[in-house]
């Protein structure tokens, strides 16, 4: 979860102590999850992790969309400062986790990925559903372990499958002492 301060008024002057002191803040609870990638896709009845970019409108909305702090004000998004939103981009793009992929030749994807399709995933892997408040990358990183740990061993090529056979013969004719 992220805890950002929006500020709602600048800077103040306090007179008796002589010093600048800071306006009044707002503090907005955020979590990129499933559930708010889900409440946007309702919304704007597209697919959130299409290729288009998102309007300054459709990327506010979704910061509603991730707000878990109750009753706010209107206003207070229209606050958001620049510093408020580079945070919450930091955010949304962090990893959050310590798990990470051998890079691999990457594979076209041709199919749309929407909520549906992720709570597809979920049912079909036996995630739970409490892991869809999970940061949304999070979730992702987990579906992709569970598929790459149910996936069948990858085959050898010829080339690999002899020079694996070479060098356990020349390791056991190592071992034995023989030439043969």
């Amino acid at each position: 979860m992220l805890t950002v301060k929006v500020p709602l008024s600048d800077e103040l002057f306090d007179n008796s102590t002589q010093k600048f002191v800071d306006g009044e803040t707002f503090e907005l609870q955020l979590e990129h999850s499933l559930v708010s990638l889900s409440k946007w896709e309702s919304f704007f009845e597209k697919p959130f992790l299409g290729p288009e970019e998102k309007t300054f409108e459709e990327t506010m909305w979704y910061i509603e969309a991730m707000t878990m702090t109750p009753d706010v004000p209107p206003d207070v998004y229209r606050k958001l400062s620049q510093q408020n939103m580079d945070e919450i981009t930091k955010y949304v793009d962090a990893k959050m986790t310590a798990t990470w992929f051998k890079a691999e030749a990457s594979k076209r994807q041709t199919e749309i990925i929407t909520a549906e399709i992720i709570y597809y995933w979920m049912i079909s892997l036996n995630i739970p559903f409490e892991c869809q408040y999970w940061h949304f990358n999070r979730l992702m990183t987990l579906v992709q372990v569970i598929n790459q740990k149910n996936a069948p061993e990858k085959k050898l090529s010829r080339a690999e499958l002899a020079a694996r056979n070479r060098q356990l013969n020349a390791e056991r004719k190592a071992k034995l002492g023989t030439s043969g």
